[in-house]
Parts: C-alpha cells; structure tokens; sequence
C-alpha cells in the first residue's frame, strides 16, 4: 500500500523540477512511511521523447526487502508506480515465467512490469485487486494510468497544456505549485447534494478524478480515456437459490483467502453487524492462528454496537481488541480537514478515523466488510424503495399522498424518528423514482437547493444537473426492479465515491491498509445478477447472504437492528460545536458566504438550536466546507 505520483510533459517550459517531484512526493508520506523512490527523465536535446518524473512512497506489505519502486522491467523501458495490493499476483507470476520473463523481486508490483510487457492495456482484464497505478512505457512514449474496478484506490489527474500530472491524493498535485486552486462550481453543487464530489469531477477546475473501472493513456501531448471494465447490471441469473448460495460461498471464501496474503501483521474490523462477522468468520475459517479484530464502542447507546461485536468475537474465538471513545468533533475536525483533500460530510469518517489509529497501533492490514450492503440490498433505505414501488402501483393512493400531504406533517427533531422519517418518505413520493429516491438521500434538497446558493454559485450552474450522476447509474441496470436500481446504482455511486474514499483516507492517514473481501470483481458480478427478491423480502435485506452463511454465527446477529457507524450530530450542534459552529459559518470572514447564503446558514442554526428542526447533516456539510476552504483555499 502505497502513495504515487508524478508528471509527464512534452515541452521544457512546463517541466516539473526534481525538487518539486521531491514536495509532492513528500506529501504523500503518510500513504508509505517505509520507503521512498522515483524516478527522473530528462528530455532529449532533441526533444522527440516527452519528459517523465515518478515519485513513490511505500508501506511495506508484501517482499518487505525487494519490494521497492518504481520497478522497471530487464530492460528499463517500461517503469510502474504502484498503489494497492494485487491478490492473484501469484498464479500471473508463473503464467509469466512460463513464458520467459524474468523476475528480481518477489512483489506482487513487478508482476504488473511483465503483465503490461505481454498484453498491454489489455492487462488491466487479468488483475484482482485493489491498485491505481502509473507505468511509463519508453518504447511508445507514453504514460498509462489505471484505477481499479470498485475504486477502492483513489486517482487524481490535471491535463494541462503539453503536460499531464497525477497522484493518489490531491494534496500532491496542490504541492506542485502548478495546479490552481479554483473551485469548480458544479463539484460544490454535488457536494451538497450528495456528502462527496463524485468521479470524474474534483473541487478544483482543471483536476479530475479517474474514473473506477478506467485507464487513461497520455501520449503526444493528447490523454484518451478508456473503459475497461463495466459489469452487466442487466441480467438477472436463472440459477437456483442453492445454486446462488453454493456460488455466493465459494466465490467470497476464495476472497477472504486471497486477501490473508500478507508478510505484515493482518487483523479485521468488527462491529457485530452481519457483513463484517461473516468477514471474521471466514478469515478465522482460514487463518492458522487467532484473527485479530478491532472494534471501537461509544457511550452513546443508540450509536454503540460494542456488544455485538464482543459476541462475535467470543464466538469465533477471536483476539479481540475493543476502546470504547467518547469521539469529539471538535478534536479530530483539523486532522479530517488535512487529510480530505476535498469537502466530504460523511460523519461516519469520524469513528472510521478514530478505528483506523486504533487498529493500526496492533496491525498494518485490516480486512472490512464494506460492499455487502450495495451487492445485497443491506441499506434501511431500500425499505422505502420497496413501500414506494407498490404505492407507485396504486395510482389513487399515490395521488392522494402526493397531493400535499407531506407539508401538514411536523418536521420532527430527531433524526430517527417516525414523523421525520414519514415526512421524508412522503415528501417527493409523487416523482419519479431515481427523483424520489435523490430527495431521500440528499443533504441539502435537490429540487429548492438554488434557495441556499448565492447568485454568482447559481450563475455558474447553468445547463447542469446533479441528477445525472445517479441517474445514468440506474440506467444501467435497464429494467430490474426498484430495489436493483437502487443498490445497483449504490455500487457504482456511494461505493466507490463515499465508503471507499471514506476508508481509503481515514486507513492511509495512519499508515494502514484496509483490504475489502466483498469488493472482488467475480463477486461483484455474479451478485449483481441475483435477483433483488432473493435479497430483500418481508422489508429486510441481506436475506440469500445470511441463508448462505448462516451456520457460521448465532442467530442473534442475524436478527439484529442494522444501526449504520454514526455519530450524535444533532446533539453536537447544540452543545460542544454550537458556538464553534456560529462563530465559524456567521463570521464576516467565512469563506462559505461566497457560495451559501448568510442569511440561510443563520436560519438553519436557529432552527436547530430551538430544537424546530434537525439540520445537523446539513450544518455538518457547511462547517466541513467551511474548514475545508480555510484549510486548502
């Protein structure tokens, strides 16, 4: 696991210099703390060859002694800069020797070298794993950058004129100097929306983010962007239920066992939910000794699954290691800040933060179960997707709780309650479904967010719609049912853009990696195509996993609530961070006034301080946007 980085340019006048190389490089070093390399090309007097920097930063994982970057084939002409782990490293090594290559290290990187030499791009097909990585290929004058299918490893780029530079994290491009730091007002608007700016936009204008599933190939001066894996969300499988849960086990064992390659200590998350236990349960299934897991607990009960996760563990037999936090926004704010180097209001960042350092002080990989509930319709959410869908079939039903219903009912204060979640629920109930289902994830409202936004945020909007992104992802599963839309376009939405960067960041901050079993692409793509009935029944998801691995663990943890990894936000903005929060969004100095309302910001305060209104996701957004533009702008 790793931080990488660099540039290509075909001109002189627009060359990265070795220091600058050694600034970005050094940004990254919390991504790799035990190693550093790069690699540096000069352009010919005759200028016919593009100029090349690489920098690398290295946690050592796998050929603790060998494993250094960047790694360049026996002849040198082909140079890689690798972030990530490739699981079948192992079976490519000896089809590669088989073939005659030659190998100096026993890393999983320099089978990478030798896969690019025999099939280029078309590589990309043969790894199972989790990577971005870039390769300078000298024979054709060209740099290729690839990101992985799930995008569990992030990918930044800017393509300038006769120059292209890219990195892990987007505070390496910033320490370059040549990236300008404009806000691209339609990445704002997402963020808004959504918690994260999605793929391929990026805070700044002129950075993109390489998309899950894509390669890019920069050569004369020109970037072309390719597609090289996107699964076929719709098919629906004919297979048996037996046969799909005979397929479901085989296909996650073979990648729990996969992902235990490790010459470092390696352990687990667990929270006692169902995705994470069975994670547990077939790594313990696996291992040769006790498995390490790691859980963090709160005082707060409704936001506390210590107990769960003790209970697991004491079933498997585990070596189990627990810190109950009292987590403090106020606390961990600047450090979130630093390292997110883009606004990102996710508040389950905060106990995902404090359980990476915690885990990281005991181990240097951690195996989670993120995915489980995207490829099998885990989320509460989804019980609305269900309830919607067979009002949607009683059209007089459907008019009637569309016809205003929704405003006679009170707003509700707390975050969970019945009347708010009612008044969620029913609030968009009369639109289309991808529209409907927009306006119950949404932070900031989708259909009146111009109320909140300053003109000149709302000029630079013209002919765009946040929309788009989830609805081109339910597009994509032609004509599957409403629950397969929707957790379908979570695998390719909230995935790889929340959950994943989520993880990414808050592990590689502490110098941890965090590998995600449910995230191989055979699994990926065989679950994509059961049907959403053998998923979600009786309002409750999950169903055909749980059936498959249900002898592993007590029924209690099968029928347990789903709680989420939350925070008290509500109460939070009106005790530790209240004055924090007025002084910081109210200031005549707050950057955010630029983009949102000042006016708005206050309403939204004074409503939530009097206990009329929960806004806490929504004051979250501002003041991690707030402190994201003192911080980075």
């Amino acid at each position: 696991m790793c931080g990488i980085t660099g540039s290509v340019w075909t001109n002189n006048s627009r060359l990265i210099s070795r220091n600058q190389l050694e600034r970005m490089t050094t940004s990254l070093s919390h991504r790799g703390p035990d190693d550093v390399g790069n690699y540096y090309l000069e352009q010919d007097a005759t200028k016919a060859s593009p100029a090349v920097a690489l920098g690398f930063r290295r946690l050592s994982i796998i050929d603790l002694t060998t494993g250094h970057q960047p790694i360049a084939n026996e002849e040198e002409s082909i140079w890689l800069v690798f972030n990530g782990e490739i699981y079948n490293y192992q079976e490519l090594k000896a089809e590669l020797l088989a073939d005659g290559h030659q190998f100096r290290t026993s890393s999983d990187s320099e089978v990478i070298v030798h896969l690019y030499e025999k099939y280029g791009t078309e590589m990309f097909q043969h790894l199972n794993g989790m990577f971005s990585l870039a390769i300078w290929d000298n024979r054709e004058k060209q740099l290729v950058l690839g990101r992985d299918r799930l995008g569990q490893k992030p990918l930044y780029y800017s393509n300038q004129s006769d120059r292209l530079l890219f990195a892990s994290e987007l505070k390496s491009l910033i320490a370059s100097g040549e990236v300008e730091q404009t806000i691209d007002p339609r990445a704002l608007d997402h963020y808004l929306i959504y918690q994260y700016v999605p793929h391929p936009l990026c805070i700044y204008q002129g950075v993109q983010k390489l998309a899950p599933g894509h390669y890019a190939i920069f050569k004369r001066g020109e970037l072309k962007v390719e597609n090289y894996w996107q699964p076929d969300l719709t098919k629906t499988t004919s297979f048996s239920p037996i046969e799909i849960q005979n397929c479901i086990d085989e296909l996650l064992n073979d990648s729990v066992k996969l992902r235990l390659q490790s010459d470092v200590p390696l352990g687990a998350f667990l929270s006692g939910g169902v995705d994470s236990s069975i994670m547990v349960a077939l790594m313990q299934q696996h291992a040769s000794q006790r498995i390490k897991t790691f859980s963090v607990g709160f005082p707060e009960k409704q936001y506390d699954e210590s107990s769960y996760a003790r209970q697991v563990a004491k079933h498997l037999k585990t070596d189990h290691h627990e810190l109950i936090i009292e987590p403090s926004a106020v606390e961990v704010l600047p450090s979130l800040v630093r390292h997110y180097d883009e606004p990102f209001s996710d508040s389950s960042v905060i106990p995902t933060w404090y359980l990476a350092q915690f885990t990281r002080q005991h181990v240097t990989v951690a195996i989670s179960g993120d995915g489980g509930d995207e490829l099998f319709a885990g989320y509460s959410r989804y019980k609305a997707i269900d309830l919607a869908h067979k009002i949607d079939r009683i059209p007089p039903l459907k008019y009637l709780l569309g016809s205003g219903i929704a405003g006679l009912l009170p707003h509700g204060t707390n975050y969970k309650g019945f009347s708010r979640r009612l008044k969620r629920f029913l609030t968009p109930i009369a639109y289309s479904p991808v529209h409907r289902y927009l306006n119950w994830i949404n932070i900031f409202p989708y259909e009146n967010r111009l109320e909140y936004y300053t003109d000149e945020f709302q000029f630079g909007l013209e002919d765009h719609d946040p929309a788009d992104f989830i609805t081109k992802a339910w597009q994509l599963t032609g004509g599957r049912s409403p629950i397969s839309k929707a957790s379908l376009g979570d695998l390719v939405t909230y995935l790889p853009c929340d959950l994943n960067y989520k993880v990414d960041i808050a592990s590689m901050a502490h110098s941890l990696e965090c590998r995600q079993p449910f995230l191989d692409h055979r699994l990926v793509e065989f679950a994509a195509q059961i049907p959403a009935s053998l998923k979600f029944n009786q309002g409750l998801g999950k169903q055909v996993l749980k059936k498959t691995f249900k002898p592993m663990l007590p029924d209690t943890i099968w029928k347990r609530p789903k709680m989420g990894f939350g925070v008290p936000l509500d109460t939070w903005f009106r005790q530790e961070l209240r004055e924090q929060t007025h002084d910081s969004l109210l200031a005549t100095s707050a950057k955010c006034h630029q983009w949102i309302k000042a006016g708005q910001i206050e309403r939204l305060l004074k409503e939530h301080n009097a206990n009329k209104r929960d806004h806490s996701a929504r004051l979250w957004s501002l003041v991690m946007l707030e402190n994201w533009l003192q911080q980075w702008c």
